[in-house]
Protein backbone atom coordinates (compact mmCIF):
# COMPACT_ATOMS: atom_id res chain seq x y z
CA UNK A 1 0.00 0.00 0.00
CA UNK A 2 1.31 3.47 -0.91
CA UNK A 3 1.52 5.84 1.71
CA UNK A 4 1.62 9.07 -0.29
CA UNK A 5 0.81 13.00 1.54
CA UNK A 6 0.09 16.37 0.03
CA UNK A 7 1.04 18.87 2.87
CA UNK A 8 -0.14 22.80 2.99
CA UNK A 9 1.11 24.05 5.45
CA UNK A 10 0.94 27.69 7.63
CA UNK A 11 -1.74 28.43 5.31
CA UNK A 12 -2.64 31.98 7.59
CA UNK A 13 -6.15 33.74 7.34
CA UNK A 14 -8.45 36.25 9.32
CA UNK A 15 -11.58 34.71 11.62
CA UNK A 16 -13.21 35.90 14.29
CA UNK A 17 -13.80 32.30 16.06
CA UNK A 18 -14.30 32.44 19.46
CA UNK A 19 -15.92 31.98 22.99
CA UNK A 20 -14.91 35.39 23.92
CA UNK A 21 -16.74 38.60 22.82
CA UNK A 22 -13.30 39.99 21.75
CA UNK A 23 -12.49 37.42 19.31
CA UNK A 24 -15.63 37.73 17.75
CA UNK A 25 -15.84 40.95 17.48
CA UNK A 26 -11.81 41.79 16.60
CA UNK A 27 -11.08 38.30 14.81
CA UNK A 28 -7.75 37.25 15.06
CA UNK A 29 -5.49 34.96 12.96
CA UNK A 30 -5.52 31.58 12.26
CA UNK A 31 -2.79 29.33 10.95
CA UNK A 32 -4.12 26.26 9.02
CA UNK A 33 -1.93 23.02 8.17
CA UNK A 34 -3.77 19.95 5.74
CA UNK A 35 -2.27 17.13 5.01
CA UNK A 36 -3.75 14.67 2.44
CA UNK A 37 -3.62 11.26 2.27
CA UNK A 38 -3.65 9.93 -1.63
CA UNK A 39 -1.76 7.76 -3.94
CA UNK A 40 0.34 10.17 -6.21
CA UNK A 41 1.48 7.60 -8.40
CA UNK A 42 -0.58 8.90 -11.24
CA UNK A 43 0.48 12.45 -10.83
CA UNK A 44 4.07 11.55 -10.38
CA UNK A 45 4.22 9.35 -13.49
CA UNK A 46 1.96 11.60 -15.61
CA UNK A 47 3.04 15.01 -14.50
CA UNK A 48 -0.87 15.87 -14.90
CA UNK A 49 -2.75 18.35 -12.22
CA UNK A 50 -5.96 16.15 -13.09
CA UNK A 51 -3.82 13.13 -11.51
CA UNK A 52 -3.86 15.10 -8.10
CA UNK A 53 -5.47 17.50 -6.03
CA UNK A 54 -4.94 21.06 -7.07
CA UNK A 55 -3.54 22.83 -4.17
CA UNK A 56 -4.92 25.70 -4.73
CA UNK A 57 -8.96 24.53 -4.50
CA UNK A 58 -7.93 23.28 -0.85
CA UNK A 59 -6.71 26.72 -0.09
CA UNK A 60 -9.72 28.64 -1.40
CA UNK A 61 -12.00 26.17 0.40
CA UNK A 62 -9.83 26.22 3.29
CA UNK A 63 -10.15 30.15 3.50
CA UNK A 64 -13.81 29.79 3.24
CA UNK A 65 -14.37 28.46 6.32
CA UNK A 66 -12.02 30.66 8.23
CA UNK A 67 -12.85 33.52 6.84
CA UNK A 68 -16.62 32.59 6.53
CA UNK A 69 -19.44 32.80 9.45
CA UNK A 70 -18.05 32.48 12.81
CA UNK A 71 -17.85 29.36 14.65
CA UNK A 72 -17.39 28.69 18.88
CA UNK A 73 -14.81 26.38 18.54
CA UNK A 74 -11.67 25.77 16.53
CA UNK A 75 -12.68 22.24 16.91
CA UNK A 76 -15.71 22.95 14.44
CA UNK A 77 -12.97 25.19 12.09
CA UNK A 78 -11.32 22.19 11.83
CA UNK A 79 -14.40 19.52 11.40
CA UNK A 80 -15.67 21.70 8.65
CA UNK A 81 -12.35 21.95 6.51
CA UNK A 82 -12.18 18.13 6.91
CA UNK A 83 -15.58 17.62 5.59
CA UNK A 84 -14.93 20.10 2.68
CA UNK A 85 -11.71 18.38 1.54
CA UNK A 86 -13.52 14.81 1.59
CA UNK A 87 -16.63 16.60 -0.45
CA UNK A 88 -14.73 18.01 -2.60
CA UNK A 89 -11.62 15.33 -3.39
CA UNK A 90 -13.14 11.92 -3.79
CA UNK A 91 -9.08 10.76 -4.21
CA UNK A 92 -8.08 11.61 -0.92
CA UNK A 93 -8.61 8.90 1.76
CA UNK A 94 -7.99 11.00 4.79
CA UNK A 95 -7.25 14.53 6.05
CA UNK A 96 -5.43 16.13 8.71
CA UNK A 97 -6.09 19.38 9.79
CA UNK A 98 -4.45 21.84 12.14
CA UNK A 99 -5.82 24.62 13.04
CA UNK A 100 -3.66 27.21 15.39
CA UNK A 101 -4.68 30.27 17.00
CA UNK A 102 -1.70 32.24 17.75
CA UNK A 103 -1.41 34.38 21.01
CA UNK A 104 -4.40 32.88 23.18
CA UNK A 105 -5.34 34.99 26.56
CA UNK A 106 -6.66 32.68 29.35
CA UNK A 107 -7.72 34.64 32.10
CA UNK A 108 -4.26 36.65 33.01
CA UNK A 109 -1.69 34.37 30.80
CA UNK A 110 -1.04 34.44 27.02
CA UNK A 111 0.27 31.55 25.66
CA UNK A 112 1.86 30.94 22.44
CA UNK A 113 -1.08 29.80 20.92
CA UNK A 114 -3.75 26.52 20.92
CA UNK A 115 -3.67 23.85 18.65
CA UNK A 116 -6.26 21.58 17.27
CA UNK A 117 -5.69 18.78 15.24
CA UNK A 118 -7.58 16.16 13.52
CA UNK A 119 -7.64 13.38 11.57
CA UNK A 120 -10.70 12.60 9.25
CA UNK A 121 -10.94 9.10 6.56
CA UNK A 122 -13.10 7.69 4.34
Amino acid sequence: MESDRIILEGMVFFGYHGTRPEETTLGQRFVVDVALELSLRAAGESDDLAATVDYSAVHRSTRAIVEGPPLKLTEAVAERIAGAVLAEHPAVQAVQVRVRKPNVRLDDTVLAGSIVEITRRR
